[in-house]
């Protein structure tokens, strides 16, 4: 904290006024990337033909500008895995926004409860796999692999012929 206020050129107490935590400061560090993400995919939204090729496609450009960063990436995922309840407006805002990423991705407005499901484990695969990468226990490829495997449930909620 101390770091990030002198880097910020702000007194501590200013900075403990706004983020009464680390933990804090780096969910909201999570929330502003994801927020500079979804602007960015806006911008220049995923291509793929199918709303699970697109959420893939937006979940790995997430997880390339995080490998930019590693340790800030470390810290962000470490914050939101053991945030306590004092954290919980915070991180559930992160979630909101992580939702909202994925269904634009699949040009999805109004989801279903079966759609939300979906995007829900979707999430939770995404962060596990982050989890995974960051300790070294996964590769990049398996990472891959990860996602595009569970972006498959997105298909199955838009063809109930498939289930």
């Amino acid at each position: 904290m101390r770091e990030v206020a002198e880097t910020s050129q702000v007194a501590l107490g200013t900075l403990y006024r706004y983020f009464p935590s680390k933990i804090h400061l780096l969910v909201a560090t999570m929330r502003d990337q994801l927020e500079h993400l979804h602007g960015t995919l806006r911008e220049r939204p995923p291509t793929g033909g199918t709303a699970a090729e697109r959420v893939a496609q937006t979940l790995m450009r997430a997880f390339r500008a995080l490998q930019r960063e590693p340790h800030l990436a470390d810290a962000m995922v470490r914050a939101l895995t053991f945030a306590d309840r004092s954290v919980s407006a915070e991180v559930d805002e992160v979630s909101r926004r992580t939702t909202a990423i994925v269904l634009d991705a699949m040009g999805t407005a109004d989801p279903t409860p079966e759609q939300l499901s979906a995007v829900r484990v979707v999430a939770h695969t995404w962060h596990s796999a982050l989890i995974t990468w960051l300790s070294g226990r996964a590769s990049t490829d398996q990472v891959t692999t990860d996602i595009e495997t569970a972006c498959r449930l997105i298909g199955l909620t838009e063809d109930p012929e498939r289930r």
